[in-house]
């Protein structure tokens, strides 16, 4: 047969196939990244169900962590701690706090957990809510950009299934950003200060294995907020084509969540924006612990997800993808 015969894809539509046989989809997917291609190739050959299913997430994992700007930006996170710890060592010459600074940096010098806690407060305003940004700006319009997007759901892969795994590689991107810095900021800040009691922001005492917990929870909180961020990427991605744009988009609605909370006029409008509360994993430093501003939080991350996640799929399960 010549160049000029058809193949039909699995949800009907019909593709050029070239002298190779090569359908036009698979032509455009060989504009991708190796990590893209082999997710293509992975999805093609994946059986039904679930087994499906996992194999679509443990691809997403990897292309998620596999892209070298994703580990650069990593290496950010980690170098935070590192950078916070040295400077408080310096400054301090190993001695004890003098209470002028911030709470959680005054108790670094007794207690070398307050390192991670530190770092956390620090990246949490720019740094971490941009990587987060980075990976879930990219999740779909990566995919159009490069053409393998209108491939995988002629594989066939349902749209909300598609979905659904790319949202899974943003909250282990959130999880895994989080967790690298409170990891570092506990092995830099043992190192450099020793593992005292930690006194919490309520005055009270805890020993290694109680300030270990509070870091946990804190972490686990954070990335919870973070993976409210994750979803309204994930539905900017949706609506454009070009992976920067996205990636700005969100990092611009962040940076201007951020600012508006800080103008004492409109704080009617505050407990509302997505980042009022990125910071009040305060509340899991107190004895006992409070929920006066971690229960609000909670809740609106999980608003912030429930609604972009389903404003995304409703966008992308009528969407014409044609690239």
């Amino acid at each position: 047969m010549s160049a000029a015969d058809t193949t039909t894809g699995a949800t009907g539509a019909t593709d050029a196939t070239d002298a190779t046989g090569a359908t036009a989809p698979a032509r455009r997917a060989a504009g991708a990244t190796d990590v893209q291609r082999n997710w293509v190739r992975m999805v093609s050959s994946a059986g039904p169900g679930g087994f499906r299913s996992l194999r679509l997430v443990r691809s997403e994992l990897g292309m998620v962590f596999r892209r070298r700007r994703n580990q650069v930006a990593l290496a950010v996170l980690v170098a935070m701690p590192v950078i916070i710890a040295i400077a408080v060592r310096v400054s301090s010459d190993g001695g004890p706090a003098d209470g002028g600074g911030p709470p959680l940096f005054d108790q670094i010098t007794h207690n070398g957990i307050f390192v991670a806690f530190s770092a956390l407060a620090a990246v949490v305003p720019f740094f971490l809510p941009l990587a987060v940004s980075v990976v879930s700006g990219d999740g779909m319009a990566g995919e159009a950009s490069t053409g393998t997007l209108r491939y995988l759901l002629t594989v066939p892969v349902s749209r909300a299934r598609l979905l659904a795994v790319k949202y899974t590689g943003v909250l282990a991107y959130c999880l895994a950003g989080t967790l690298v810095v409170a990891a570092a900021g506990t092995l830099i800040g043992l190192a450099l200060f020793g593992s005292g009691n930690a006194v919490l922001l309520s005055g009270t005492p805890v020993g290694l294995v109680g300030g270990l917990w509070r870091l946990l929870l804190v972490a686990l909180y954070v990335s919870a907020c973070m993976a409210a961020l994750g979803a309204i990427g994930l539905f900017v991605s949706v609506l454009v084509e070009a992976p920067v744009a996205a990636i700005a988009t969100t990092a611009g609605i962040a940076i201007a969540s951020e600012i508006l909370d800080t103008v004492p006029q409109i704080s009617v409008i505050h407990p509302y924006l997505p980042s009022h509360y990125w910071l009040a994993f305060g509340d899991l430093l107190r004895d006992p612990i409070s929920t006066n501003a971690v229960g609000p939080g909670l809740a609106s991350a999980a608003v912030y997800a429930a609604l972009f996640l389903a404003a995304a799929w409703a966008r992308f399960g009528g969407k014409d993808v044609t690239s």
